[in-house]
């Protein structure tokens, strides 16, 4: 039984294109000043990723500054799909 979570990948979209955790949602690290609102909507806990976790560390603290709780940076993209594939 898996927990409702939502994966918000950081990276460009030609980074995004290139590979991503299947379910994952694409939000630039540049976009989510402007999509703050619809971050607040997706199902909690919110798991952000990108290439090494820098930007996706960013995003984190940029969105735990605006009061999110629930928001944790998952690292690289691909650590995250490593963590939420089934044996």
């Amino acid at each position: 039984m898996s927990t409702t979570k939502s994966i918000v990948d950081v990276r460009t979209p030609e980074e995004f294109a290139g590979g991503h955790v299947p379910g994952s949602i694409n939000i630039p690290l540049n976009e989510v000043p402007e999509r703050v609102e619809e971050l607040r909507a997706l199902p909690t806990p919110l798991v952000l990723c990108c290439r090494s976790g820098n930007r996706s560390e960013n995003a984190m603290r940029y969105l735990q500054q605006l009061g999110f709780t629930d928001v944790h940076n998952g690292g690289s993209w691909q650590d995250v799909l490593r963590t939420t594939e089934q044996p």
